[in-house]
């Protein structure tokens, strides 16, 4: 057997083929791509999701190994006696005689945690390197931001902007402004649903995967048919980037916050399907970024900066300031619940079973793709969740386990923070709370569902109406000094004492047996 005097460690979001390690080959050095047993039950996880994350490991170690770098792939059949990472290393590194285990930054606080203390107690030399994915450098996030202090988004994504020049003019933003969100909330007619192009999809066969699960009795749920039609490998990132560009940009910021159940064909909508591929770095964002100006910038008569913005800031301002938020508040982030939410997930998140059809089309939508675009999961199934006082370990765990493309750092903000203001405010400046008003807004969903969204109270009153005022009613002292949402109060009082009653108790109806809608 030959020995090496480095061992490297690649975790199953590392795929990064841009990283430095890389740049020139190492005879005395071994890399490891491992799928392993800690790694499948820290959460409970779709099916598609382990899978897309085992077939990506497994074609990162063979274009790797191709390309003339020694690597040792191994599957849970033979990691299945290391009870975690440390055992692994420790296991590996004597196998082949190694000196020298180096690392790359992981991106979760229990990955970072248990690799530190790998590092601190080892004999060996343990070291640890930079991602080199993110455009924000870990460096400076405790320079910018400051544990449980609200830091604007807008702002730090306009720093962003000029730091990279990305869409400026002689230092300007590109357009006469920074931000074109008020141009991103169309809501789909007929003809626009009937426009939508068909998504670009792949045939990765996983059948392999799935009977090792199996076999290793992995718990998970959802469902898969031995086919991944997610990118798993560089060249099917960029061409699923390629396709965005070409078809969907147009009008993606035009739609970005749509929602339909008329779209069989395509849940995705005019969104890119990239964020797996970016969040397992298999695509680096300024890529995909100076990709997408490329494309505007040689049809500006078909596409405007308004689709272009819109994509961009979510990428280049928000992806890269929620792990900012991450990882200046863990490990305490996790642990917030600052409206003390305390009630049970209803069983038809696992089931989509619900009568709420907007409910049940978010549900049912993530449990058989694994996929849901941000303002499903935020305004539709976060919003919900928020309204019904959902512990929020419980919906953490959930949106963790469901989506193909949650990790801990993105998740956690988004779900915790965003979605469920339990972070005292340190992300959202208001509780993104909502009725069955903007629901109707922003989808079609009302049109086919069992419950009337026009009415507040009754049998056949949208459910939604009752627990956004009884949300507002019980959150009171909280919220209604906060100025963006003054005015929701002021409605409230104009109610008459009778209204209040019946809605309050309408809501607390519902919240009694939230299994029933």
């Amino acid at each position: 057997m030959k020995h090496y005097k480095t061992l490297r460690l690649i975790l199953g979001d590392q795929l990064n083929p841009s990283h430095s390690w890389f740049k020139q080959k190492d005879n005395e050095t071994l890399y490891i791509i491992a799928e392993l047993a800690q790694e499948t039950h820290y959460v409970k996880h779709h099916i598609q999701k382990l899978c897309a994350f085992f077939h990506a490991m497994e074609n990162f170690a063979s274009a790797l190994s191709q390309a003339g770098f020694n690597v040792l792939h191994l599957t849970l059949d033979e990691t299945c006696n290391d009870n975690n990472l440390p055992d692994l290393l420790n296991r590996i590194a004597k196998q082949y005689q190694c000196s020298v285990i180096e690392y790359q930054y992981p991106d979760e606080f229990r990955l970072h945690s248990q690799l530190e203390q790998f590092k601190k107690t080892h004999m060996l030399s343990v070291r640890a390197v930079d991602s080199e994915h993110f455009l924000f450098p870990f460096s400076q996030i405790k320079k910018r931001f400051v544990k449980n202090k609200h830091v604007t988004m807008e702002h730090f994504y306009r720093d962003m902007r000029k730091q990279f020049d990305i869409l400026m003019d002689s230092g300007k933003p590109e357009g006469g402004k920074w931000n074109f969100d008020s141009n991103n909330r169309n809501k789909f007619s007929k003809n626009d649903i009937h426009d939508i192009p068909s998504p670009k999809l792949f045939t990765n066969d996983v059948k392999s995967i799935i009977s090792r699960l199996n076999k290793h009795k992995v718990a998970y749920f959802g469902s898969i048919d031995n086919q991944l039609t997610w990118p798993t490998t560089r060249k099917q990132a960029i061409s699923s980037l390629d396709y965005f560009c070409e078809y969907l940009l147009v009008n993606f910021g035009k739609f970005q916050d749509a929602m339909t159940d008329q779209s069989k064909h395509n849940t995705s909508l005019y969104h890119s399907r990239l964020s797996f591929a970016l969040n397992t770095k298999i695509l680096h964002p300024l890529y995909v970024i100076k990709r997408v100006i490329t494309e505007y910038k040689q049809r500006p008569s078909e596409i405007s900066i308004s689709q272009v913005e819109g994509f961009i800031r979510q990428i280049l301002g928000w992806r890269e300031y929620v792990r900012a938020i991450y990882w200046v508040n863990m490990p305490d982030y996790a642990t917030k619940n600052q409206l003390q939410a305390n009630n049970k997930m209803p069983s038809y998140f696992w089931t989509g079973s619900t009568k709420m059809n907007c409910l049940s089309h978010a549900l049912t939508q993530s449990l058989e793709t694994s996929y849901a675009h941000h303002i499903q999961r935020l305004m539709v199934i976060g919003n919900f969740c928020m309204l019904t006082g959902i512990n929020p370990d419980d919906v953490d765990n959930w949106y963790l386990g469901v989506y193909i493309d949650a990790i801990e750092w993105v998740e956690m903000p988004n779900t915790r923070g965003m979605s469920q203001f339990a972070d005292d405010g340190i992300i959202a400046t208001k509780p993104y709370a909502a009725s069955g008003n903007y629901i109707n807004k922003m989808s079609d969903y009302c049109k086919r569902c069992q419950y009337d969204v026009k009415q507040k109270v009754g049998e056949k009153a949208c459910p939604l109406n009752s627990l956004y005022w009884n949300f507002m009613h019980t959150h009171r002292s909280k919220l209604e000094k906060n100025p963006r949402i003054g005015m929701v109060y002021k409605n409230w009082d104009r109610q008459t004492e009778e209204q209040k009653t019946v809605l309050l108790k309408q809501a607390a109806a519902h919240l009694i047996d939230l299994e029933s809608l």
